[in-house]
This record gives C-alpha cells, sequence and structure tokens, in this order.
C-alpha cells in the first residue's frame, strides 16, 4: 500500500495525502484515483480532477499525469449515496467477452474487443470491457488496462492481472517500448503506394490533444505536440476505398484516425476525424450495406511476456459486421 500521510494543513475534514512508492511510479493518475476510491463512478473522478480538487506536488494535475515515486496526491473526500446502485452486466454480455478472449494466462488476458463497446464505464457509459471481466471473476480478481482502444475500434487489448505485470506490459505500450501494434482499416479513396521499403507510408506528424474545434475535444496535427509516427501498408485499394495496415511507431491518442485523415485518407465510418458526406452514404443500404460503424481494427499485438521474456503475437479476426463494407468495394483480406 501506499504511504498515507494525514499532513498538517488539510483545508477539510476527511483529505488525505498519499505519497507515492515504488510500486505505484508510473501509474496514470487516473487509474491510481480509480483504485483509490473504488466504488465511486469515472464520472466523478473525472469531474474532481477538472475542477482541480486533485492536486499532485500541491499543483493541478491531468488525468494522463504519469505519477513518480515520492510525488504527494491530495485526495479530497468523496461523497456518494450510500444507496447508489453498481450497474448490473447482462449476462449476455459476459458470455461475449468470455468468448472472445484470445489468450489468457496467470498474469495476462488479451481479448479481440468487439466494436462499439467502451474499454471502461463512464460519460453515460454503464459499463466497459474492464467492468464485464471483473464482474466475470469477482471483486478479488485484479485486471488493469495496459492500453486503451476507442468505443468504436475492435480488436486486440491486453490486460495485466498484477501491479508488476501492468507496469512491464505499459512500458512496452508506451512510445519508446518495444510492443508492435498493428492495426487494418478501410479508408475513403485508391491510397497510393509510398516510396518507402514494401510502399509503405511513413507518416511522421506530431499531435496535440484536447484542442476544442466547435465545441468539441479534439487531437490535432501540430508542431508543438507529441512526436508521433505511423507506417501505412496497403493492402488492397479500390477507386472509392482501401484496405491498409497502420503500424503504430508511437502510441498517440487517435494516432491512426488523425494521421489517415492527414493523408487525405479518413477512415471509414470515422465521427470525428473522417468524411461526414462519405460516411453518410456508406450508411445507404445500397452503398455500404448499411454500415454503422468505424472500420478501424486492431489486428495484431506483439510483446515479450512479462514473466518469460518470450516474444508472444496474438492476432483477432476482424468483426463479421465488416463483411457487408468488405464485399460492396470488393475489398479482400489478405492471407497472412
Amino acid at each position: 500500500m501506499s504511504n498515507l500521510n494525514a499532513t498538517a494543513g488539510n483545508r477539510g475534514p476527511g483529505v488525505r495525502y498519499v505519497t507515492i512508492d515504488a510500486r505505484h511510479a508510473g501509474q496514470r493518475l487516473d487509474n491510481f484515483l480509480l483504485a483509490q476510491f473504488r466504488d465511486a463512478p469515472r464520472s466523478l473522478i473525472y469531474r474532481i480532477l477538472r475542477k482541480g480538487e486533485v492536486r499532485v506536488n500541491k499543483g493541478r494535475a491531468s488525468a494522463s499525469q504519469r505519477l513518480q515515486t515520492g510525488d504527494v496526491v491530495r485526495l479530497p473526500p468523496i461523497r456518494m449515496a450510500a444507496d447508489q446502485p453498481r450497474p448490473k452486466i447482462p449476462a449476455g454480455w459476459i458470455a461475449q467477452l468470455e468468448n472472445a478472449i484470445i489468450h489468457e494466462d496467470d498474469c495476462l488476458l488479451v481479448i479481440n474487443k468487439p466494436p462499439g463497446l467502451a474499454v471502461h464505464g463512464g460519460s453515460g457509459v454503464p459499463f466497459g470491457v474492464i467492468d464485464i471481466l471483473r464482474a466475470s471473476r469477482g471483486k478479488a480478481a485484479m485486471l488493469e488496462l495496459a492500453h486503451r482502444l476507442d468505443r468504436d475500434t475492435s480488436g486486440c487489448l491486453l490486460l495485466a492481472k498484477s501491479r508488476e505485470v501492468l507496469l512491464n506490459l505499459q512500458a512496452q505500450m508506451q512510445s519508446e517500448g518495444t510492443a508492435d501494434k498493428r492495426y487494418r482499416a478501410v479508408v475513403k479513396g485508391r491510397f497510393k503506394r509510398g516510396k518507402g521499403r514494401d510502399g509503405e507510408v511513413l507518416v511522421n506528424a506530431p499531435l496535440r490533444k484536447n484542442i476544442l474545434k466547435g465545441g468539441e475535444r479534439m487531437v490535432l496535427i501540430d508542431p508543438n505536440g507529441k512526436p508521433a509516427q505511423t507506417v501505412f501498408r496497403l493492402l488492397e485499394a479500390r477507386d472509392n476505398a482501401s484496405l491498409v495496415e497502420a503500424q503504430l511507431l508511437t502510441g498517440r491518442t487517435h494516432q491512426v484516425r488523425v494521421h489517415a485523415s492527414h493523408l487525405g485518407h479518413p477512415i471509414v465510418g470515422d465521427k470525428k476525424y473522417g468524411d461526414a458526406a462519405f460516411n453518410r452514404e456508406i450508411r445507404k443500404p445500397t452503398v455500404g450495406k448499411g454500415f454503422s460503424g468505424m472500420a478501424l481494427h486492431a489486428a495484431s499485438l506483439r510483446f515479450a511476456h512479462p514473466i518469460s521474456g518470450v516474444i508472444q503475437t496474438y492476432k483477432a479476426p476482424l468483426p463479421e459486421s465488416w463483411q457487408p463494407l468488405l464485399d460492396q468495394f470488393q475489398l479482400k483480406i489478405p492471407a497472412d
């Protein structure tokens, strides 16, 4: 456990100060808070962060800030309705996710996340992947997300079963880490092969997130943003749409989506960075056979096993919901 210090100078009853030890170093602040306030809804956690009620070393902090050994975190008192029911997870969702497990061992779990399911509950979403899997294993089970996928993105999602494994996997997933993450996407237009090896197209465009555009929070290309690199490879092209592979060399929020749009080939069905008129056409039964999702899938994940060190590669088949879209544009999935 972290060291709890009832430091003098608390501004109100119930305020706690936590000094971060080595076991919690490197953890995102929001994940740390969720562990400290296990019964609090995620929306409440993010609200107290936005209001500045949580402080790190006496300063305001963001949800994504990673804690360091020796940091002092101010935890405000949280009041919740005692009779507030926890969201009930439908049995169908539990069965669906259990059947979506690609690999599981004593320290980690890999699933093929269905499209349309958030990785966690909050902001109007009653439950997500992590809530469902915890419900299927009981309260005593320790499960934490090693990385994240957008709600409408399907595919390989990695979870850890211990704090030590989580830190190992997170280090591999970071931009300077060794994990290899590859996506498949259907994008607008005929994608042209690049001049790189095997026709690769490298996008090297820094990204800055939480930019307000028309009242909506966006991730935009900005020279002052964080470095972001994606390698795109053409798998098959047609006049109106193409199937591409995207390999992440860094791991920024919405990276594939923003970089694809930057190339002039936005991802089909992307409501935030895509082509709205093209998406409307795709939703028509006579064009895209009524496809209403986002055609982005985390197809494969490669990393070193935290215990054995052996390189592991896991692959997730495309969702069945993609097939009408692929058929409409006569796009075929190449054999691996």
